[in-house]
């Protein structure tokens, strides 16, 4: 019955919006719909107009981005030349997942919404808005929006005669049929070499990376500090690759050696086996990073993310192969609504990673099919980095400022950031080290002309796409660069202080430091900011400065945001309405 089709789209930076639109496409498959589930930009959006019913998963990203899988599909629908009528016979419903802990939650399923129903399209539920910040995090939303969608969609769509929902109890098939060969043709040291199905000259990409080669790693904080933070140089001579400041580096990390290894003697395997990967739904693509074929040894090492935190699939897709009661039980009832809490406990809270999960139900874990790992543990997402270098001062360089993260749970071994931890491992002295990458354009834009003074607000290794821009003006010999910079002592992490001394000397930079920790009171760079407003006033007003923060913290936005409006109301004679009013029109 051609109607009842159904077609989830999602974007998705982390994979977690993927996982919900696969769940979604799952429960549709269960209640007889032909479903395709694919990242926005990876469907012709001019079929958009043929589909009766679309169902919408996407995450927001940064200060209020679409994901990068998305962006092309965006653009297109934002045409203002689109008929107010061009999705008049759409049913759509929309999913967000965000954090409220940052200033524009959901902003991008917000706007999804709004857009849909001005293109005609008819709203199937509400708009779901999840919240990473929830005791049981996103699935608290998802799972009760779920329901009452597919109450509302076979309201509109029954079941077709003599069926029923399959039972959940019915193992899906796998996503792959997997084979094992001998012979391997296409790959060289373990590196994918494109097959005809990946264009080069369109440059690198995260389907075919550039391999860069690495020139140095440097320990840039001091060796008793706390910690353990990067400048990690990359030549990318020969790429094609260009990069302007405010652009970001994706980085494709592997695993752990030592997890590897455990991983591969955990599931017995062989890690000398071949293996060809393929399709078992026309709707599913086969992964196009795997080499075909290529060793057991490189899916896990290359593909399969064992160091990630598990989601709810896993533990409901394990225990349909666990014979073990114990076991059995245990992964049932961390599939059910009702044990979210335990499982969060157990898995979320602690950090506890799928390679610790498969060792904690050993029995399951050994008999666990090879056709259902790729069902079972997705893929190893790229790390991105804003670029810290700029290409007028280091020609066919990239440079990354990057903190190792390393911190500890209720688990014994501490938790290991799978990129920062491979990377700063990495000894460009003893072998020629290459580390797989692409470039993204960023979400800063810093200005064109030269003679917009520029203030940033960068502490700790938020200072990276501020330490770009500089270098790009100084090289040029054009000033205005101010720089807050915070830290917790001046001799153990203030990054690149030596660079910034030539540069004050030179009338090219002014720098104003907070070193949270070198005396009894803390300051940090929003007190800087209060005791300079006149001087920022002045840049604001009087000389059209940009202004621009950037770093990890959550609350340090809001806390120098709120320092700006001090200055506002303080220097520039402003109310607090005014202030606001005015720090929104300098939100580019």
């Amino acid at each position: 019955m051609e109607s009842r089709r159904l077609t989830v789209l999602y974007g998705s930076q982390t994979g977690t919006a993927q996982d919900v639109a696969e769940r979604v496409g799952r429960e549709a498959k269960q209640r007889h719909f032909s479903t395709k589930v694919l990242a926005m930009d990876q469907y012709p959006i001019a079929s958009l107009i043929h589909e009766p019913m679309v169902i919408f998963v996407c995450s927001t990203t940064g200060q209020g981005d679409e994901p990068d899988n998305m962006k092309v599909f965006w653009k297109f629908l934002l045409r203002r030349n689109l008929p107010s009528n061009s999705l008049c016979q759409l049913s759509f419903a929309v999913l967000g997942l965000g954090d409220s802990s940052y200033q524009k939650f959901n902003f991008v399923a917000k706007k999804l919404q709004k857009r849909l129903q001005q293109l005609g399209g008819t709203p199937l539920h509400t708009l779901g808005l999840a919240d990473d910040q929830h005791d049981l995090g996103p699935d608290a939303v998802v799972d009760p929006w779920l329901s009452t969608l597919w109450n509302k969609v076979l309201g509109l769509y029954p079941l077709p005669p003599g069926k029923d929902i399959i039972s959940q109890d019915v193992l899906p098939p796998p996503r792959y049929k997997v084979q094992f060969v001998d012979g391997d043709k296409h790959s060289i040291n373990g590196q994918h070499v494109p097959t005809d199905s990946t264009d080069p000259s369109s440059g690198p990409s995260q389907n075919n990376p550039f391999y860069a080669r690495l020139v140095s790693n440097e320990r840039v904080t001091a060796q008793d500090h706390w910690q353990d933070v990067r400048l990690i140089k990359l030549d990318i001579s020969g790429s094609g690759l260009s990069h302007v400041p405010g652009d970001v580096v994706m980085i494709q990390p592997p695993n752990l050696p030592e997890e590897v290894q455990t991983f591969i003697q955990l599931l017995r395997l062989n890690p000398e086996d071949q293996v060809v990967l393929q399709q078992n739904d026309p709707d599913v693509p086969l992964p196009p990073t795997l080499p075909q074929p290529c060793t057991v040894q490189h899916v896990v090492e290359q593909h399969l993310d064992i160091h990630a935190v598990p989601r709810r699939w896993f533990f409901t897709l394990l225990s349909y192969f666990a014979d073990n009661e114990l076991e059995k039980e245990k992964l049932q009832e961390f599939s059910t609504a009702e044990g979210q809490e335990e499982l969060y406990s157990y898995c979320n809270r602690p950090r506890r990673t799928t390679l610790e999960v498969l060792q904690d139900f050993p029995h399951v874990t050994s008999t666990i099919p090879v056709h259902y790992l790729f069902d079972l543990i997705p893929p190893i997402q790229p790390r991105a980095f804003s670029i810290a270098s700029s290409l007028q001062a280091n020609p066919n360089e990239v440079h990354v400022l990057m903190a190792l993260v390393k911190y500890k749970t209720k688990l014994v071994s501490p938790r290991l950031g799978l990129c920062s931890t491979w990377l700063s491992s990495l000894n460009p002295q003893k072998d020629d080290v290459r580390v797989p990458m692409w470039i993204r354009r960023g979400t800063i834009s810093f200005p064109k002309n030269p003679t917009t003074p520029v203030i940033m607000v960068g502490p700790g290794t938020g200072l990276a796409p501020f330490r770009s821009f500089i270098q790009e003006r100084s090289t040029l010999g054009i000033g205005g660069n101010v720089l807050f910079f915070g830290c917790r002592n001046k001799n153990k992490d203030f990054l690149c202080a030596s660079e910034w001394q030539v540069l004050v000397e030179k009338g090219l930079l002014t720098v104003y430091t907070a070193f949270s920790r070198d005396q009894e009171e803390k300051i940090y760079v929003q007190h800087r900011i209060k005791e300079n407003g006149a001087v920022i006033w002045d840049l604001i007003s009087n000389q059209e400065a940009w202004f621009f923060i950037a770093g990890n913290a959550k609350q340090m936005p809001t806390d120098v945001q709120s320092a700006l409006k001090s200055v506002l109301i303080e220097h520039g004679n402003m109310g607090e309405t005014e202030a606001d009013r005015y720090i929104h029109t300098l939100e580019h």
